[in-house]
């Protein structure tokens, strides 16, 4: 079988979906939302993925006050942080982030700082040594911001970085950020990645001369 290899100085990685799976949580607690608020749950679940709670409110429910939102979004991240059943690493997960000790990567996430450590220890996943997670941003995915910070804070031209994400949401603002995008999993596909595998099993890490960073993914990383 064909392989692709990708190059890049920094590796900036999304949490759900991209290393963990916490789609049963995550179907748990918006299927109770959209039935609070008398919305159809497989509508709601198509627009979750990717982005802060309050953004999806507010695409939901439009005509909803911010300070709402906000407040509502606060209580589900409380939920989500003390939920973890089912919460598990995504094939190749562990391999990956193991490989990429001592290379530039950041998580670059959509979650609060503290629903992020608590998935990726549930998960069984190390922390990278950069996070940048919802408090530090001003504009969530799809906005590049959090994308361009990560690089910013490695030191590497976002042209230089290479995204790992599954949502719509966040493979826009990978793309927006002038950063090529690797869809991982059966969501990314549709959504115009640069390339896109199934998971990240059996992708190898090697360290190119000059620092660059070479990722080896063992199927064809389709375009």
């Amino acid at each position: 079988m064909s392989a692709t290899t990708l190059t890049a100085r920094a590796v900036l990685l999304d949490m759900d979906g991209t290393l963990v799976n916490s789609d049963a949580v995550v179907e748990r607690v918006w299927r109770r939302w959209a039935a609070r608020h008398s919305l159809d749950p497989t509508n709601v679940l198509s627009v979750v993925h990717g982005r802060q709670g309050h953004l999806s409110m507010a695409m939901l429910l439009p005509e909803r006050p911010v300070e709402e939102n906000l407040a509502e979004n606060a209580t589900m991240l409380a939920e989500e942080s003390s939920d973890v059943e089912g919460v598990v690493a995504v094939p190749g997960a562990p391999a990956l982030l193991e490989a990429l000790v001592g290379a530039p990567h950041a998580l670059v996430t959509s979650a609060d700082d503290t629903l992020a450590r608590v998935r990726m220890g549930a998960a069984g996943l190390p922390l990278p040594p950069l996070l940048i997670t919802a408090e530090l941003v001003a504009a969530s995915k799809p906005d590049p911001e959090g994308f361009l910070m990560a690089a910013s804070q490695l030191g590497v031209d976002p042209a230089e970085c290479l995204v790992l994400e599954d949502s719509e949401a966040g493979i826009i603002a990978g793309l927006a950020a002038g950063m090529r995008v690797l869809g991982v999993g059966p969501r990314a596909a549709a959504f115009g990645p640069t390339h896109h595998a199934p998971d990240l099993t059996g992708i190898t890490v090697e360290y190119v001369p000059g620092g660059g960073i070479s990722l080896t993914v063992p199927h064809p990383a389709v375009p």
